[in-house]
């Protein structure tokens, strides 16, 4: 019973400091809206950059060649057994004859391989992976397969893509702890603003006994519903930023070689991000603020 009175006594404080201090509750959540909506801009150019190098790793192929002893017939029989490798997103089969075909049409001006003949190539499969990141082993367990005469990958795009989202990772991860500490900073100075307004009655509360806990809950209380209200502007000004620069680059891009994710395929980390940042800048903001009141 005592808890839960203590409960009613905390979010009532809280909620009284918020309505109280309206300009710089007002200006915490500004500051909060701020941070978060940089924070999320990145988070949003983030999924779309990985959501690209998804759609580049598989638009990447492995060339696998069939021994050119094998009728046709025998070469799309090997394709199932190229389908039930682990990886493999999808196998298309060409026969020596779309291989022909391809060919002179990549070297139609050039008379040089005039009258050359299907059977100079190969059946082939371009095989799409799901995780190019397995090439290499996909690759050794495509080799393994009977009929297979041959396979072409290329390890250093693998290798480049690899690169490029641990470079993504480790610059992802120092930006958004860059933006915490600086929103953090920012916030339990103003914060730290309006607290002392109220180191009277801080100081009163000491007086009669009250523990350091009991203070300091209210401001807690006080910097999560701040927290709340930032992360939640915030989540609504990056929906409607995001459509209205997406309705843009549409409109601009009219060959579509620009292409964005669905806000709505996103929406539920940005709103994680949105939330979890919010709170936690909120509280720790308050807690770093009132941490100087409580010394004795």
């Amino acid at each position: 019973m005592k808890s839960r009175n203590n409960f009613t006594y905390y979010l009532r404080e809280g909620v009284h400091g918020v309505g109280v201090h309206r300009f710089m509750s007002f200006a915490a959540v500004c500051i909060i809206v701020a941070c978060m909506l940089i924070m999320g801009i990145f988070v949003m150019l983030l999924v779309n950059v990985n959501a690209m190098l998804d759609r580049y790793e598989q638009d990447s192929e492995i060339l696998v060649y069939i021994d050119e002893n094998y009728t046709t017939a025998e070469a799309r029989s090997v394709g199932s057994k190229i389908n039930r490798v682990d990886n493999i997103l999808r196998a298309d089969f060409v026969t020596r004859e779309q291989a022909l075909e391809s060919f002179k049409a990549k070297y139609a001006d050039s008379n040089t391989f005039d009258g050359i003949e299907a059977d100079t190539f190969r059946d082939r499969y371009l095989v799409y992976l799901e995780d190019l990141s397995r090439l290499q082993e996909t690759e050794n367990a495509l080799r393994a397969i009977d009929g297979v005469a041959e396979v072409t990958a290329h390890q250093e795009l693998a290798d480049g893509f690899a690169t490029i989202r641990a470079i993504l990772a480790w610059v992802s991860g120092i930006v958004i702890g860059i933006l915490v500490i600086v929103s953090l900073f920012i916030i339990s100075n103003t914060i730290k603003m309006a607290l002392l307004s109220r180191r009277e009655e801080i100081g009163i509360m000491r007086m009669v006994g009250a523990t350091n806990w009991f203070i300091r809950w209210p401001f807690v209380i006080e910097g999560m519903i701040l927290g709340l209200l930032g992360a939640v502007a915030s989540f609504f000004l990056q929906w409607l930023l995001y459509n209205l620069v997406c309705s843009r680059i549409a409109a601009m891009d009219s060959l579509r070689i620009l292409s964005t994710v669905p806000f709505g395929d996103m929406a539920w980390f940005v709103g994680a991000t949105c939330l979890f940042g919010g709170l936690l800048i909120g509280v720790l903001g308050s807690l770093l603020s009132i941490r100087r009141f409580l010394k004795v």
